[in-house]
């Protein structure tokens, strides 16, 4: 797995802020589906992995606070570049050995069942700028400027994806996993 973080701190410490946030948010709403379906040790299994997840966001989102008050220019101008990268979850890697899509399936399926949503994508960067307060930067280069209106402007970009996202969702189209005994699975 390659999050894109080239050996930079400042990368690899937004990254998994971000990413830590991702499998918080979609940990509990597997667990809040199993335990809708009966299923309550599963339930329980994903609250507590959320919860391990939590914590970890809470650790990395302190480190990143750090690196915007100590340099407030170098971390604003790798969220930028973070973001332009996108984040993507170290299970786009899946493969079962027969499906060449099968995280872009695996994906719209968890779209469809509001596991984690495109939507979603967007709350946790729009959390991470409010929360590390990239729109209140001073003193940054006319680059370090750059990157903050980059950054800030992202979300409403993102809200309108997930419009398309949502729309992709609604198609009835239904695909294997080997996973499941082959059972096909509406995407």
């Amino acid at each position: 797995m390659d999050p894109r973080s080239e050996n930079s701190p400042y990368l690899g410490f937004i990254y998994t802020s971000f990413q830590e946030r991702a499998t918080f948010i979609s940990h509990g709403n597997t667990a809040r589906l199993a335990r809708e379906h009966g299923d309550f040790k599963l339930a329980q299994i994903c609250g507590t992995i959320a919860a391990d997840e939590k914590r970890h966001e809470t650790v990395y989102t302190k480190i990143v606070e750090k690196l915007f008050e100590i340099d407030p220019d170098g971390t604003v101008l790798a969220f930028a570049d973070m973001m332009k990268k996108k984040i993507s979850m170290p299970a786009h890697l899946l493969y079962d050995g027969r499906d060449d899509n099968l995280f872009d399936h695996f994906s719209a399926v968890a779209q469809r069942l509001c596991v984690y949503t495109a939507k979603d994508y967007e709350d946790i960067l729009e959390h991470l700028v409010g929360r590390w307060k990239v729109e209140k930067l001073t003193r940054l280069s006319a680059e370090g400027q750059k990157a903050q209106d980059y950054v800030c402007g992202l979300p409403p970009k993102i809200r309108r994806l997930e419009g398309r996202a949502q729309t992709r969702s609604k198609q009835a189209l239904r695909t294997p996993f080997s996973w499941i005994y082959d059972r096909e699975v509406q995407l």
